[in-house]
This record gives structure tokens, C-alpha cells and sequence, in this order.
């Protein structure tokens, strides 16, 4: 029987969850460790190693070569070898050290078989529950290279830890400060890198040149000479061509020149409503030209539906026998269907006829035979007295109303006629009881009832109880 647990995480990998559960007790420093590293997030992107088929898997390595690793503690911590925790079955957890005593780190190896070597060597801190060591033996069969390592390692996503033995634990960073300042390293490379890429895309004249244009002086740039800008127009004496520009300071306020802008402003409204107009225009053909359109489809679809309708038509007349030739397109009258046939004669109040052709009696019919049979039950019953048993016997054997015999034709007397209305005169009678019958049963069936016999079992009881304490009273 294994010691109780004391600690639980689940590591996530990318070929599934690995839950494992913790001695905590059992080993404190080894387990303080690992919660511990996991709370700063020191296994994220962690990959798996080593894989040892059969025997082992093993992590936790940052560098990813397996002679890498720190602890918690800042240095290597000494073994937690407990008598009671043995490697006897796979899913097993345990340190991993560089092959000496006392030499623990980060990295923990998993094993996949019972691993007795291992015991006095290694620190057992925990144990795989669950489906999850199913994962744990998808790491085991993966494709290896010479040296043991995968050649497609699996990584460790995170470890979150869901029970937590040591709640002193202080991280010095937090995995989700871990994986922002990441971010931010990222970020500052990718800007770094922008930055320098921009810079390079600047044209250098000098990488540009050649080996035979090493001899050839540079030309120096060539100046342009910017023309001047001269308004004639607005200087008192046009007629000067003067390529200086005025003294507009002390030319003072410029003329005004309200028939030119007049002429302007009327041109510029020609402008805009000629552009208007045609723009009218061309909306005013685009809708005639949809609404021809149109048009033309609504005519084009009138005339398939006119043609259908005329085939339509022609197959009718054929199918009914017509004559094909008739084609004056005029429908002819429509057959009245089954259904206003029948509703017709529902109306009318028809006979109705079974499939065989004889009728079938309508409601009201047969709610008067049944008054009519109604009657002659109450009128039987009316003039019929109480009869003796002889007599109900002898008009039971084939006495009609009035007491005597039907006659019977001599020729139909072999053949059975079903005439008799005798029956609607019998009554159900019982003798009356004496009381004879019930005494009877009284006497020959005796009824048991258990709940009198416990009754009187109890009953028994009490009366011995009290005869035996006045015989002790007695004494």
C-alpha cells in the first residue's frame, strides 16, 4: 500500500495532459522545488530530451541538452530517499541527477516500466493518475536518433499546479510576468529589426559604383535657376515687362475688378449647370432604357406562359380523346370532380351504396329503428306478468307472444327460422336466499386471519408472564 499524497499539477504537453500527484510529506525538498519552478513558469517550452524505450523519458532542461538546469534553491540539493517509495510500475516521477549523490536540479524523468536500478539513486516525488499516463507512453514511442533524443521532441506547454502543499512558496517571478517581459523581448527585436531594415532600404550612391568608374571625377550637381514670377496685370503699367516683382507695400491696396469676377462666377455657373443638365439626362436615359427592359422581359414572359398554357391545353384534348385539330384556344367546359360530386349528393340527402351496391341506411334512419325497438322492449315489458319457472321453460321452448307454437311449413321443417322474438320478454331471475347457503359457508370454510393468530399469540404470552410473576409473589 503507497503512502497517502500530498500535492497534485498537471503538466501540459503537446501530446495531452500528464496529471501527476505529489509526496509531499515523504519528500518535501524535492517536491518544493518543482511546485516551486512551475509557479515562475521555468518548464514552459521545456522540451522532453531524452526518451529511453521501455525504460524512462526526461525533461526539464532549458537548454534542451540535458547538462543544463537550476534549482530553486540556487544550488544542487541533496536526495529525499524513502524506504517505502520504490520504483515498482510505470508513471513514476523522480529527479534526475548528473550521476552522483546529492546533485539535483530542475530536470525529472517519468518512467515507463518498473525501475528497481533505480531505487537509492534517485529522489521519488511523485506519481502519473489517471488516463494521462497514456501520454506519457506517446512520448516513449517516438522516432529516436543515436544519442536517445527525439527527433521531433515533444514540449511542455505549462505546469499548472491545482494543489499547492506549500502555500510559504514566494516566487521571484511570476510565469505571467515570465511571459510578458517574453512579450516584450519579442516586441523590442521586432522593432530592432524594423528599424534596421529601414535604414538599410536608404540609396547609397557609393555602393553603386563600378570599378571602371573609380578614375571619373563627380560631376557636381546641376543647379536650376528658378524663373521669376510676375504678374503684368496687376501692375499700373502692364505694357512694362519687368521680370522684377513690385513694391506691393508701396503700391498700396490692388484695383478691383468686379466685371472679371462677375464674368467668372457666371462662367462657372454654366459650367455647373450644364454638367447638371447632362447629368439629368443621362439619369433620364438610363431609366427608359430600364424601364424598355422591362418591359421587354414582362412581354417575353407573357408569351412562354401563352405557350405553355396553349401545349397545356393540346395535351388535355388529347388525353380526353378531343380532336387535336381544334385549335381555337378556347378551354372547354371543366368535369365536375369526385369531390363536388359527392358533396352534391351529401346535400340532396342520397341513398348511399356500399362497395357491393346495396344501401346504406343514413343516421336519421337508424336512430329511428332504434326508437322503434326501444318501444317494443317497453312494450313487452308493460304487458308480460311474473311468470313460474314451468311456464318461462315452455315459452322458451318455442311458444311465441300469445302461447302458442308458430306454425312450421312440413317442407321447411329440416331448415332452421330465425322468427323468435320471445326474447325480448326474458328476464335474468334468481332464486331467493334463505340463508341456508351463507351458514353453510360459515360452517364448512374456516377463514384465517394471521393478525388474530400474532393477536392471540401476544395475548398468550402476557397471560403466562403474568401467572409466572404472582406464583414468584407467591413464594
Amino acid at each position: 500500500m503507497s503512502l497517502p499524497v500530498n500535492g497534485r499539477v498537471i503538466v501540459e504537453t503537446t501530446v495531452g495532459d500528464i496529471d501527476i500527484e505529489l509526496w509531499a510529506k515523504e519528500t518535501p525538498k524535492a517536491c518544493r522545488n518543482f511546485i516551486a519552478l512551475a509557479l515562475e513558469g521555468y518548464y514552459d517550452g521545456v522540451i522532453f530530451h531524452r526518451v529511453v524505450p521501455g525504460f524512462l523519458v526526461q525533461t526539464g532542461d532549458k537548454t534542451g541538452t540535458g547538462a543544463g538546469g537550476e534549482s530553486f534553491y540556487g544550488e544542487q540539493f541533496e536526495d529525499e530517499i524513502h524506504p517505502r517509495l520504490r520504483f515498482a510500475h510505470r508513471g513514476l516521477v523522480a529527479c534526475a541527477n548528473n550521476g552522483g549523490k546529492n546533485s539535483n536540479d530542475s530536470q525529472f524523468i517519468i518512467t515507463l516500466d518498473r525501475a528497481e536500478e533505480l531505487h537509492g539513486k534517485h529522489t521519488l516525488f511523485g506519481r502519473c493518475v489517471g488516463d494521462s499516463i497514456y501520454n506519457v507512453l506517446k512520448i516513449g514511442e517516438k522516432e529516436l536518433d543515436g544519442n536517445e533524443r527525439p527527433l521531433y521532441p515533444p514540449k511542455i506547454k505549462t505546469i499548472r499546479v491545482t494543489e499547492n502543499p506549500f502555500p510559504d512558496i514566494i516566487p521571484r517571478i511570476t510565469a505571467a510576468e515570465k511571459r510578458a517581459q517574453q512579450r516584450a523581448r519579442e516586441q523590442g527585436q521586432k522593432e530592432r529589426e524594423e528599424a534596421a531594415r529601414r535604414k538599410g532600404a536608404k540609396k547609397d550612391v557609393k555602393l553603386l559604383s563600378f570599378g571602371a568608374d573609380e578614375d571619373v571625377e563627380e560631376e557636381p550637381p546641376t543647379k536650376f535657376k528658378k524663373k521669376t514670377m510676375a504678374r503684368p496685370d496687376l501692375v499700373d503699367n502692364p505694357e512694362s515687362k519687368s521680370s522684377v516683382l513690385p513694391d506691393f507695400a508701396s503700391m498700396g491696396p490692388p484695383p478691383t475688378k468686379t466685371k472679371d469676377v462677375s464674368r467668372t462666377e457666371s462662367s462657372e455657373k454654366s459650367v455647373a449647370e450644364k454638367k447638371k443638365t447632362e447629368k439629368e439626362v443621362d439619369i433620364t436615359k438610363i431609366r427608359e432604357k430600364h424601364a424598355k427592359e422591362q418591359s421587354s422581359k414582362s412581354t417575353s414572359r407573357l408569351t412562354e406562359i401563352e405557350k405553355m398554357e396553349a401545349e397545356i391545353r393540346k395535351m388535355t384534348k388529347r388525353r380526353d380523346g378531343g380532336d387535336s385539330s381544334d385549335e381555337d384556344g378556347r378551354p372547354k367546359k371543366k368535369k365536375r370532380s369526385y369531390l363536388d360530386e359527392e358533396l352534391s349528393k351529401y346535400k340532396k340527402n342520397t341513398v348511399k351504396r356500399d362497395r357491393d351496391g346495396k344501401k346504406v341506411k343514413d343516421e336519421k334512419d337508424i336512430i329511428a329503428a332504434m326508437n322503434s325497438f326501444r318501444g317494443r322492449l317497453q312494450g313487452h315489458d308493460e304487458d308480460d306478468e311474473p311468470m313460474e319457472d314451468g311456464e318461462a321453460a315452455e315459452k322458451d321452448a318455442g311458444a311465441g307472444e300469445d302461447g302458442e307454437r308458430p306454425a312450421v311449413d312440413p317442407e321447411e321443417a329440416g331448415e332452421e327460422v330465425d322468427n323468435d322474438v320471445g326474447f325480448l320478454a326474458h328476464r335474468l331471475r334468481f332464486p331467493k336466499d334463505s340463508g341456508e347457503e351463507s351458514v353453510k359457508a360459515e360452517r364448512d370454510y374456516e377463514v384465517i386471519d394471521p393478525r388474530q393468530r400474532g393477536a392471540r399469540a401476544k395475548e398468550e404470552e402476557r397471560e403466562r408472564k403474568r401467572q409466572s410473576g404472582g406464583k414468584k409473589q407467591r413464594r
